[in-house]
């Protein structure tokens, strides 16, 4: 027998909840929504879940629907081909829907989308209704939650910098897919030619409550780099999500590849995503109203923190934080090397810093406008996390960064003097600097010895994404490349 205490129940009994659930089914009616998509994210980052008529809501959001343990491992077999983490007898958990993430597909103005929460299921014989702790987004919730209550409110807000390409299909070449415009950055005329995309995902961003800023052409062919405005790290990160679906649904209906790998080009800039960070005090969230008319899906969609005090940056004058500010920059940096095995995730993540010279980050340290540097003091409002590329589980990788400044904050941690060398320039001439991890199997060893970030994946989770990882280690290096036999083929007797 369950009892009626566990963390589900709790969620399901939420005094507010009951009001979330008839906004959603009046939007629902209102909209003309047929179907919804229950969402919830893998380890890797990737969109899992399940589609149901919205004529079944509130059943659903009441009891949440079934989806397979092993989904938050992208059911993915291992290299002997046994599925990661997962046997074929394991059980059920509980997806419960967030309604306030509820909204319309600008696409299909039939379908909407509801994030979930993950739940052991009611009939687990050891966690019964508790909070499925392979559930990134869901660790998110909670990680954010507790930082803002050990710290007197303070609110980690993170802006993101996604770059990725737009490939299009080349016939009978090695390379399959060339860029739809050439390497010129920031070259309006090559924006252009691009125009149709780029408009068409700000205006489902847009529909969709990203609050779209900026965006241009980057450093490799057919590379778009589109801004939204930065907030609350589970909002930002909710977006990021978003944006990549946008994106892939776009290529869709174009021929195209929406490309995030970190690194599809050598000799070109790759696929980064710098988080930008700053924690504030005294913000209110307020409804940005981006779209004429009614909003096509819950307010909360539209909502941005706003206002408050921005407790990093010294309103004193110059680049240099506060001491906050240094202890979360000290946090940070003495666990980079743990930080970029989860925002450096792949193994393709690593050619990124291996191509030197375009832009990538190898230093082990921070600095004033660095861009060597892994921590970059861009502006004094912020610091930016360098060793992130678009393939980034951003839930993961944000509930890595609050452990880290917040053993920064409990040890006040100093981070040292900036640095002002090009990290770069000075390794490659035999100059003494400290790195961080080039290949992704020393980032494992990194993060294998780091507690704090471990404690980032509670439960079953760190061992679940270190399985997976040292697979695709494994992989990579049973693989014969082209390389391999374009050096070696013929190179004796």
């Amino acid at each position: 027998m369950v009892g009626t205490q566990t963390d589900y129940h709790r969620d399901v009994a939420d005094a507010q909840r009951d009001e979330l659930v008839k906004r959603v089914r009046k939007k629902i009616d209102d909209l003309g929504v047929d179907y919804i998509y229950y969402q919830y994210i893998s380890i890797t980052g990737r969109v899992m879940g399940k589609a149901a008529p919205a004529r079944h809501w509130e059943t659903q959001a009441r009891k949440g629907v079934q989806t397979w343990m092993g989904g938050v491992a992208d059911v993915t077999p291992n290299f002997k081909g046994d599925l990661i983490g997962f046997d074929a007898n394991a059980m059920e958990c509980i997806a419960l829907p967030d309604p306030d993430t509820f909204v319309q597909l600008p696409w299909d103005k039939r379908i909407a989308r509801v994030f979930c929460t993950l739940y052991y299921s009611l009939e687990d014989l050891e966690k019964p209704g508790c909070y499925y702790e392979y559930d990134t987004r869901g660790n998110l919730k909670r990680f954010q939650k507790e930082f803002q209550e050990k710290n007197n409110g303070l609110t980690l807000r993170v802006g993101l910098e996604p770059e990725m390409l737009w490939l299009k299909p080349k016939e009978g070449e090695v390379q399959p897919y060339e860029g739809i415009t050439k390497a010129y950055a920031y070259h309006i005329g090559q924006f252009e030619i691009a125009r149709d995309i780029w408009k068409q995902v700000s205006d489902y961003a847009l529909a969709m409550g990203l609050d779209m800023i900026q965006g241009d052409c980057e450093d490799a062919p057919g590379q778009v780099e589109l801004n939204y405005q930065f907030d609350d790290a589970l909002a930002t990160c909710d977006r990021m999500t978003t944006y990549r679906q946008i994106c892939a649904e776009v290529a869709r209906q174009h021929g195209l590849i929406a490309c995030f790998m970190a690194k599809p080009f050598m000799g070109y800039a790759a696929n980064g995503c710098h988080h930008n960070c700053s924690v504030w005090t005294g913000s209110t969230r307020e409804v940005q109203h981006l779209v004429d008319g009614e909003l096509p899906g819950m307010e909360e969609n539209w909502m941005y923190s706003k206002g408050g005090v921005n407790e990093f940056e010294n309103t004193d004058g110059g680049w240099l934080p506060t001491e906050l500010g240094h202890h979360l920059l000290g946090g940070a940096l003495k666990h980079i090397d743990a930080l970029t095995a989860i925002g450096a995730s792949t193994v393709n993540s690593y050619r990124r810093f291996n191509d030197f010279g375009l832009w990538a980050p190898i230093g082990a340290n921070w600095g004033l406008q660095n861009r060597s540097c892994t921590i970059r003091i861009s502006s004094p409002d912020r610091f930016e996390f360098r060793a992130v590329d678009s393939m980034v589980n951003p839930h993961l990788f944000c509930c890595a960064l609050l452990k880290a400044m917040q053993d920064g904050i409990d040890h006040k941690i100093d981070p040292g003097q900036p640095e002002s060398r090009n990290v770069t320039s000075v390794w490659q001439d035999g100059g003494d600097v400290k790195l961080i991890p080039l290949n992704l199997h020393d980032a494992l060893e990194a993060l294998k010895a780091d507690e704090v970030v471990k404690s980032a994946m509670p439960g079953g989770l760190y061992d679940l994404y270190d399985e997976y990882k040292r697979d695709e280690w494994t992989r990579f290096l049973r693989e014969v490349t082209n390389w391999d036999v374009e050096r070696y083929l013929h190179c004796v007797p």
